[in-house]
């Protein structure tokens, strides 16, 4: 491996400013728990790793407009100790907190679970159904992106040159709305996902579904808004023909692979089971 240089600059610019001038070849360091296991196994060769946690706006959640900015470096570990996230967006942080060990937990951020762009990372579903907004700094300024719109396939984000994700917002919660996040793993809680599956939903006084949110992960080249599934649930109260068009509009939005973890078919038929079972708690945590 060659030499690698380290910076840990102390602003937006200054970090973007390195990134965009070193062709390519520098990698932001925000846990680093995905990084350094990359650079282990030679899978990258990064002769720059800029270091983002010197940055306020990276470390610190924020309320802002009635929801949270949540800096890109800050650890899963911190976020369900803020009560008020973990209360506005209980399966963000759920999903935050399956990633790795608790070890990692003190590393691992949804910045860099993001921009990772695993199809199988846990907290991008999770986002995704709240409707999470991230903030990107780069040489042209700042701009904001929908969460599901990072990720362009395995490994490859539509970051342009430069560009940096600083942080993630999460909007305000409506009024008799609830999350949740649920995941198939086939060992353990450090196993990969085979499929994840968050939903957000909001309710009427009468308990009828007004809107959702479907996000899913691990069964197709990147993590999915499932618009299908959502309108599956809205005008309705989660009967049992919701749920079964609910997972039936999951099962059809997978595209997966054949690997060790899961075949084809198990992950389809999973998906669609796990989103009952998400869509389910979402509604109980709605009706509180």
């Amino acid at each position: 491996m060659a030499d690698i240089q380290y910076q840990a600059p102390e602003d937006l610019a200054a970090a973007s400013a390195l990134l965009a001038g070193a062709g390519g070849k520098a990698r932001i360091l925000a846990g680093g728990t995905d990084l350094l296991v990359q650079m282990k196994f030679d899978v990258v060769e990064p002769t720059l790793l800029i270091d983002i946690k010197n940055i306020a706006e990276t470390r610190t959640i924020a309320e802002e407009d009635g929801g949270f900015r949540v800096g890109a470096a800050v650890p899963g570990a911190e976020l369900g100790e803020d009560a008020a996230l973990a209360a506005a967006w209980p399966g963000v942080v759920e999903a935050a907190e399956l990633i790795g060990s608790t070890q990692v937990q003190g590393r691992a951020s949804l910045g860099g679970n993001l921009c990772n762009a695993s199809p199988a990372a846990d907290s991008v579903p999770a986002m995704i159904a709240a409707g999470a907004v991230a903030r990107v700094i780069g040489p042209d300024g700042q701009r904001d992106v929908a969460v599901e719109d990072i990720a362009t396939g395995p490994g490859k984000t539509s970051l342009a040159s430069g560009e940096i994700v600083a942080s993630i917002f999460l909007p305000k919660r409506p009024a008799n709305s609830g999350d949740a996040y649920l995941r198939f793993i086939p060992r353990t809680e450090m196993d990969i996902a085979v499929v994840g599956v968050g939903i957000s939903l909001s309710l009427d006084g009468d308990g009828v579904c007004t809107a959702a949110r479907v996000g899913l992960g691990a069964v197709a080249p990147t993590a999915l808004l499932v618009d299908a599934a959502a309108d599956a649930l809205i005008g309705s109260k989660l009967d049992e023909a919701a749920m079964d068009n609910l997972a039936a509009a999951v099962s059809a939005a997978c595209s997966p692979i054949d690997d060790k973890r899961g075949t084809v078919e198990f992950r389809t038929d999973i998906a669609g089971v796990l989103a009952r079972r998400v869509a389910s708690i979402a509604f109980t945590r709605a009706g509180k």
